[in-house]
């Protein structure tokens, strides 16, 4: 409507102000609503190809939008373990947290009595090593023993082995050999004794230490699951919706706790989806505006501060089904992210708000490079001239918004 009005002071206006003055022509005598149309046709003519052409001129290079929202992460509030909830440290149904603050705690009774298991079981390794030690010092002992028996045994064979030299009659032959399997009895005594201290160094050298750093490692891990337990606070945020009560079962597949929203979330950037026609016109750095329905009567400087390559609608995924071009219901828009040219801009707009934007194009550095003629130039200078329709536009969207939201809107 604006853009016709505009047109019209430049074609239909002019027409009706030569005919009624100039040739003297009265409104409602010679120019009547029958006459209206001849007289005035090259006019009314010239102004609806003028406004198409002005509409197209604004709307493709100064493109509006009103799918634009303050959108803001959440971060579910899960614990990684299936349990019964015991103590919840999170007042009401919100609530301000810090980065490592418990936020509840499930029931760890199962935890705790596998944590003091492992903590048993390296006492049990301990004693098992300080009885390893006992062992070999006993094992030494027995050694020390099974020795001096095998060397007595050697010595009486020697010396009953020289005896039957010197008077074969002296010492019996079965003497001799008795003495003879006495003395290997012994000597396999000694190794015996050897080898149970060899055993007993080993266990303390190898198999008591690997059954200890198992036991410890069986500790942190139910340190870890005990740990589990306690849900903190990732970043420095505020819960809400948090109606989770000591009683409660939680399982972190089907029944989140709640939702923390991060600090700052949704207060950076304002995402708009402009239509794809779009494309080539939206570049990085382009000055911007926007009003959000939070803050009525209130337009936003913005400058755009990026743009994102891909449409999300045609996006697929692997399936067992073949795509269909048909699937796509409705085109999808050019994703632009818009940031407050001014430090605070965004301020006292709530997160979550739904925004009307608008970009502007600017030929200024084109037309300053002097890398295009004197008629291109007036023609870039215009079409830069022409964005006034835009802004205008979205400050009386701005003005009538909360009139037509609380008015006209069902309230």
């Amino acid at each position: 409507m604006l853009e016709l009005l505009l047109c019209a002071i430049f074609t239909i206006l002019p027409d009706y102000l030569i005919r009624r003055y100039a040739q003297g022509k009265r409104l409602g005598k010679e120019i009547t609503l029958y006459s209206v149309w001849f007289e005035l046709r090259w006019g009314i003519v010239a102004c609806l190809m003028l406004t198409v052409g002005l509409i197209t001129v604004i709307f493709y290079n100064h493109p509006s939008t009103t799918s634009a929202t303050l959108y803001y992460r959440t971060v579910p509030i899960l614990p990684e373990t299936n349990g019964r909830v015991a103590e919840v440290h999170v007042e009401g149904v919100t609530g301000e947290v810090k980065q490592g603050e418990p936020i509840f705690r499930l029931d760890s009774a199962t935890q705790e009595a596998a944590a003091e298991a492992a903590r048993r079981k390296i006492a049990e390794v301990d004693a098992a090593l300080v009885a390893a030690r006992t062992d070999v010092v006993a094992a030494d002992g027995k050694i020390q023993e099974a020795r001096s028996a095998y060397q007595q045994a050697v010595d009486e064979l020697d010396t009953k082995q020289e005896l039957n030299r010197r008077n074969a009659a002296i010492v019996a032959a079965r003497e001799i050999e008795r003495l003879q399997v006495v003395v290997q009895g012994r000597q396999g005594a000694v190794a015996a004794a050897t080898a149970a201290k060899d055993a007993a160094e080993i266990q303390i050298s190898s198999l008591l230490p690997a059954q200890k750093a198992s036991a410890e490692a069986a500790l942190a891990q139910a340190d870890v699951e005990l740990r589990k337990t306690v849900v903190r606070a990732g970043v420095d945020g505020r819960v809400e919706q948090f109606t989770l009560r000591v009683g409660d079962i939680v399982n972190p597949f089907m029944r989140p706790a709640g939702v923390l929203i991060p600090q700052g979330a949704g207060r950076k950037a304002i995402t708009a989806g402009f239509g794809q026609i779009e494309a080539q016109v939206m570049k990085v750095g382009m000055v911007a505006e926007a009003t959000c329905i939070s803050k009525p009567w209130t337009v936003i400087p913005m400058v755009v501060t990026q743009v994102q390559d891909f449409i999300a609608a045609g996006q697929i995924r692997t399936g067992e089904q073949l795509l269909d071009a048909q699937q796509v219901a409705r085109p999808g828009t050019i994703l632009v992210f818009l940031e407050p040219l001014y430090e605070g801009g965004l301020e006292g707009v709530t997160p979550g708000s739904s925004c009307i934007a608008n970009a502007y194009t600017s030929n200024h550095d084109l037309i300053d490079s002097g890398q295009v003629g004197a008629t291109k130039g007036l023609v870039l200078h215009a079409v830069d001239a022409v964005g006034i329709v835009h802004a205008m536009i979205l400050r009386i969207q701005a003005l009538v918004l909360p009139i037509q939201t609380l008015v006209f809107g069902g309230h």
